[in-house]
């Protein structure tokens, strides 16, 4: 991405993929500055006139009904953001503080939040001068918004605290100076509204949803490639078997499977004569397994599509309907993040879903038994192990994955003496997508490694013309397993390319369904 001009309310998903790849330009379009100005004044006016309105002349939460003098106000927003700093553990990566500035300048920029336009472009000012503020990943419910990391983000504004620049973390006032920011100082509701949403949560899904679309297009070239190396058949993706359900994921994703085989002569050598009559689940339900696991993707970036453009801070300020010019302000909970935390919960299940097929297939390889294949894929088993602890890795992570797709959203403490007594922990649901993610490349990284060494045994056959491109690729980089070596680097080099995308790159059109 080069240069994005942000439409309030009209991000697409392929704008939030294209800032979580790269950092780019953003610019606010001009139109939107008039509904800023007029959500500002309105809170101009409130605090001159006098009467107490929640975020603008009061204190927070339980603390609501303590009217605070107009000569403090902006003590009592620079406390906020003082006091609600407290995040602790690993900084979030640019990637993911880039979705967050970005979303969060959507946000106050559709006008019902009260802040001046100072305030968006500050926000705008330091995307672009890659200013990342340092961002701890924890310390947030996920209700009342995510308010500790994003008090991390507003210090940044403040010239408070560190940030990450270039890579390099250094202090915030520097970096504004260096990058001709001036820090602001905040006026009434403008800490609240900064403070108050869901946009940590909402970025921290957004990244595990990208990788999720990723993981299932790897999963599916590894899954051929498997299919391949096993002798199985392609019969179980005849149209007209998806089509008699009639569930859309499974339909698409066979045949996005169809198209990957095609022209396979293995698959061509065993047609005939073949005493097998049905392959293992792993093999022959791919598209039933992961079409629903295409259908829950789906599913949870409309979520979080709707969120990523949503008004998500407390108090929100309307223009009344009639021509007086006044305003309304009314107090919600659009900052309860529970729309995130279940979109993030379905894509934990949809990424250990995975993991957990292609786990199976690995097993199937290597057992000779069932694949026909030399005993854990390596030329002289016995004396060389092969695949088998390989195996046993990802058996492991596949585990691992079970307990980490336990559904976070179910949980809630109460907090702020119980006025917040229900939470999502929707940003500890979106933040566990990372490992998930993670330990779901390497399990397909080593069936791409395992699959590939299958289908050299059955040369001079070749398997379909995509599945040959991807074995070359992955040959460019990791050579055949003839006898056992350090496997480690192998396996962290095909979990790159499952990670990067790299599987369906020379594919992209078959694909196309998931990046509508």
């Amino acid at each position: 991405m080069n240069h994005l001009t942000l439409e309030p309310g009209a991000l697409t998903l392929n704008d939030l993929r294209a800032v979580w790849q790269s950092a780019g330009r953003i610019a606010l379009a001009p139109a939107a500055y008039a509904a800023i100005e007029a959500s500002a004044a309105t809170v101009q006016a409130i605090v001159a006139k006098g009467d107490p309105a929640y975020g603008i002349n009061t204190g927070f939460g339980i603390l609501a009904k303590r009217h605070i003098p107009q000569a403090q106000l902006e003590q009592l927003q620079q406390n906020l953001i003082l006091s609600h700093a407290v995040g602790t553990g690993e900084l979030l990566p640019d990637h993911v503080v880039r979705l967050i500035l970005l979303t969060k300048i959507g946000s106050l920029a559709r006008g019902f939040s009260g802040v001046r336009p100072l305030i968006v472009d500050t926000l705008i000012a330091l995307y672009n001068a890659g200013i990342m503020p340092a961002i701890p990943a924890q310390g947030s419910v996920g209700a009342s918004g995510d308010l500790a990391p994003l008090a991390h983000m507003t210090l940044a504004m403040l010239g408070i605290g560190p940030v990450r620049m270039k890579g390099e973390i250094m202090e915030a006032r520097a970096a504004l100076d260096a990058a001709g920011i001036a820090p602001v100082t905040l006026a009434a509701k403008e800490g609240l509204a900064l403070i108050n949403g869901t946009q940590v949560s909402t970025a921290l899904a957004l990244h595990g949803l990208f990788m999720a679309e990723r993981l299932l297009e790897g999963a599916m070239v590894a899954g051929s490639m498997s299919l391949d190396a096993a002798r199985g058949s392609d019969a179980p993706f005849d149209p007209r078997v998806h089509a008699v359900r009639g569930q859309p994921g499974q339909i698409a994703a066979a045949k996005i499977y169809r198209e990957l085989v095609a022209g396979s002569a293995i698959r061509a050598s065993h047609l005939v004569g073949d005493e097998r009559v049905q392959d293992p689940y792993s093999l022959r339900c791919q598209p039933q397994v992961m079409g629903a696991v295409m259908d829950l993707i789906a599913q949870a970036g409309r979520t979080l599509l709707i969120e990523s453009n949503a008004v998500t801070d407390n108090p929100l300020i309307f223009p009344d309907a009639d021509a007086s010019g006044g305003a309304t302000i009314v107090s919600g909970g659009n900052f309860h993040a529970e729309p995130v935390a279940f979109a993030a919960d379905t894509l934990a299940l949809a990424i250990a879903e995975i993991g957990a097929l292609a786990e199976r297939r690995i097993a199937l390889l290597i057992d000779a038994t069932l694949s026909g294949l030399p005993p854990f894929l390596v030329k002289e088993p016995g004396v060389n192990s092969g695949f088998m602890i390989a195996h046993v890795t990802a058996a492991a992570l596949a585990s691992e994955n079970k307990s980490l797709a336990h559904p976070a959203s179910v949980d809630s403490l109460p907090t702020s003496a119980n006025q917040e007594d229900h939470v999502s922990m929707a940003t500890f649901a979106a933040r566990r997508l990372d490992q998930m993610a993670h330990n779901t490349g390497v399990i397909v990284g080593i069936e791409l490694l395992a699959a590939a060494q299958g289908i050299e045994f059955h040369r001079p056959l070749t398997s379909s013309s995509h599945l040959e491109h991807v074995h070359a690729q992955l040959r460019a980089r990791v050579a055949a397993f003839d006898e056992d070596r350090f496997f480690a680097p192998d396996i962290e080099a095909a979990k790159t390319m499952v990670m990067n995308g790299e599987l369906s790159a020379s594919c992209r059109e078959l694909f196309a369904v998931l990046h509508p």
